[in-house]
Parts: structure tokens; sequence; C-alpha cells
């Protein structure tokens, strides 16, 4: 099976540790993690993704968003200048290690910290870069030749 990713849910995923909004959220959150860590694909979408499902329910939630698009943009531009290919809808991909690394460093330098702008949780993946990313989930296999 294939995962369902928005482009600004590339950073988020580099600092999960098992918090969000609701029981269910967090839950399904864990879930893509464990899916991503044992190999799985991703692919990129233009909108909602498997992420927010669990909050779609909620006809004003702010996964449907202008300001949620404008941040998945700036994550997308940011990421295909680290990563040298950019999120497109459609694009599928096998999330490595080496591209998280690549990301996580690059976090941690503040270099697309503008595509979290607004968000509630900025303040606590800031603190969880500070710590070296100490507890977070996302950690995929290695694969031969994925780095």
């Amino acid at each position: 099976m294939t995962i369902l990713i928005r482009p600004h849910h590339f950073l988020c995923m580099l600092t999960f540790l098992g918090k969000g909004y609701t029981a269910s959220f967090v839950s399904n959150y864990t879930r893509i993690i464990e899916r991503l860590n044992s190999g799985e694909d991703i692919k990129i979408v233009h909108g909602p993704d498997d992420i927010c499902r669990p909050m779609l329910t909620e006809a004003d939630h702010h996964c449907r968003n202008d300001s949620v698009r404008m941040r998945d943009d700036i994550a997308s531009s940011h990421i295909h200048g680290l990563l040298g290919f950019e999120l497109k809808p459609g694009l599928r991909l096998d999330l490595n290690r080496a591209q998280i690394d690549t990301l996580r460093h690059a976090y941690s330098d503040g270099a697309f910290r503008v595509a979290c702008d607004g968000c509630q949780w900025q303040d606590m993946c800031t603190s969880i870069a500070a710590r070296d990313y100490w507890g977070c989930r996302l950690e995929p296999v290695r694969k031969p030749n994925s780095g």
C-alpha cells in the first residue's frame, strides 16, 4: 500500500513523538509512521492526506485552509532545494534515512522553519530539534543503496 502525504507533513513527521490533536489522530499518525519505518512508499497529494484523515469529519478543521496549502507550497520549495526533487502531487518515493537526516539537519539549522509559521506545534518541534530529535518515531529501515 501507499501512504498519501502532503508536503508540509514531511516536516511534521521529523519531530513526531506521539502527540497530536486527539487520541484517534495520534493512533492514526503512529500507524503511518510505523508503515513508513517498515519501508512503505509515499505518494504526494495536494490537500488533506492520510495524516489529516481523523480530523476531516470537522468541517472547519485547518487541513483545508489556504494557510495550510501555503505551508505545503513553502515546504515543497525548501525540500526541493535540499533533496533535489519537488514534492508535486502524484510523485511517489521511498523516504530513506539519509533524506530524513538531511531534513532534520536543515530543520535544526532553521532552513525551512518559515513553512511552520503559524503552526501551534512549532515551539514543541523546535524544542524536539534542540534535543537532537530524541524519542522521535520516524526512523525507516535502511534499504540497499538508499542511504
